[in-house]
């Protein structure tokens, strides 16, 4: 999943990170680079303890909502920091489904160009889906 950051300059100390689709989930470092790394370890963490408790995965919305959210403050710049969700959810566990030949093609072919397994590709769908629905 794909969540947008909003990078604040903070002075002397460097960089601040806000996840705006992720309350309560922020981040830093020294550098724009360092503090976006220090982001990805951030939302791992953070959606990793929504799993553990049992909590709907956030949907990340697109970036374009929150770049007028004046919420946020005095924004530097944005960037989008990529979470495999597959690698969070622990133990991965083999199932068999049965879809439309051209539902699976359509799968495959957006997996194989965003370099994606289907497996992956249909968990994060599925947690995306589930996340926006109990957000309503």
């Amino acid at each position: 999943m794909k969540y947008p950051v909003a990078i604040h300059h903070q002075d002397e100390r460097g960089f601040g990170i806000t996840v705006p689709d992720l309350p309560g989930c922020f981040s830093a470092g020294e550098s724009v680079d360092s503090a976006v790394d220090s982001a990805h370890d951030a939302i791992s963490c953070h959606l990793e303890g929504l799993m553990l408790a049992g909590e709907a995965i956030p949907a990340a919305r697109d970036i374009r909502q929150h770049i007028e959210d004046a919420r946020l403050g005095d924004v530097l710049c944005w960037a989008v920091v990529s979470v495999d969700l597959s690698k969070l959810s622990g133990r991965a566990r083999r199932i068999n489904i049965t879809i439309p030949e051209r539902i699976l093609s359509q799968v495959d072919a957006y997996a194989a160009g965003t370099g994606q397994s289907r497996s992956g590709l249909i968990a994060r769908a599925a947690v995306e889906f589930i996340g926006r629905q109990k957000a309503g």
